[in-house]
């Protein structure tokens, strides 16, 4: 497999456009696979010994609700701010009445604190004072310009606050992408950004002692009907070099015999599809002047400024 192109602003595997209009729809349910990855994500946090007293939750209706409820039972006595393009319909959903699931006991109480404070929309997209973490699980790989958006959680963070995130690698979907090759079909998915890369962009943009890790899930599915469902759900095509034209019905039968026919197979007989997932984390270290140059939040220097009296 041929070696993802390095990170630039914009990646060029990606169209920005199609991404973030993916970014700004609202499903009915989180993703399935959001939410796995959300909820090994979580366990990372035991290796971290800081605990967040205020937190941003980035697009939890698509990152997953039940990953960042499991969070906010983590830190019960911290404060919320939910921020990201799906920040005010999360609101929205989480204060419609919605009865609660059902808990076993021993989750009602630490649940009981965690809700006690309900999450609140970062006002302006932007959280009013220094946070200690930023949470965002399975989106960066559809930023349309991450290097911006890194930047800008950065900026949120308090010193030694930290940012836990994950994404998908570039090996998901080889075994589709392979079938696309020898079919003469434009890929079927976005070049996805490599660890070391996302790793050595924190280190850019100000973050310090990034972990960065993987891991390669393979999924087994009964047919393509079936794994088809899945793909939607996580996501949609969003490299530039796609199809450049809606495809119709029959379009839509020869892709499901093409991967009936064509992917490979696990000894029962079920199709197989690889996802990586990448996973990191980093912390915002005190400012540091750099060829004389000390990089501020704009933020901060607001904050800074004296409260004018009304005259």
């Amino acid at each position: 497999m041929a070696s993802p192109p390095p990170l630039t602003p914009r990646p060029p595997g990606l169209d920005p456009v199609a991404a973030a209009r993916w970014l700004r729809r609202v499903p009915s349910t989180s993703p399935w696979l959001h939410e796995w990855v959300g909820e090994r994500m979580a366990e990372r946090l035991a290796w971290i010994r800081r605990q967040p007293r205020h937190w941003v939750s980035w697009s939890p209706l698509l990152a997953g609700e039940a990953a960042h409820r499991r969070v906010a039972q983590r830190y019960p006595q911290a404060s919320v701010w939910l921020a990201g393009e799906l920040a005010a319909a999360t609101a929205a959903r989480w204060g419609g009445g919605a009865r609660p699931r059902r808990r076993w006991p021993w989750q009602r109480a630490a649940a009981t604190r965690a809700e006690a404070e309900p999450p609140r929309v970062a006002p302006d997209g932007v959280p009013p004072d220094a946070v200690d973490m930023v949470w965002a699980n399975m989106l960066l790989h559809a930023a349309p310009e991450p290097r911006a958006l890194l930047m800008q959680w950065r900026d949120w963070l308090a010193v030694d606050g930290f940012v836990m995130l994950s994404c998908l690698g570039p090996d998901t979907a080889r075994e589709l992408r392979a079938l696309h090759a020898a079919c003469g079909w434009p890929t079927p998915a976005a070049d996805y950004v490599d660890m070391h890369d996302w790793g050595d962009l924190l280190v850019e943009v100000g973050f310090a002692e990034p972990v960065m890790d993987m891991e390669r899930v393979t999924l087994t599915y009964p047919d393509a009907e079936r794994l088809l469902a899945d793909l939607r759900q996580w996501g949609r095509n969003w490299h530039p070099a796609r199809h450049p034209t809606l495809r119709g019905r029959g379009w839509r039968q020869r892709w499901l015999h093409a991967v009936q026919q064509g992917l490979p197979r696990d000894g029962q007989g079920r199709l197989l599809l690889t996802v990586e997932v990448i996973y990191g984390h980093a912390w915002r270290p005190a400012d540091r002047a750099v060829d004389g140059v000390v990089r501020v939040p704009l933020q901060r220097l607001r904050d800074q400024l004296p409260q004018r009296r009304p005259g």
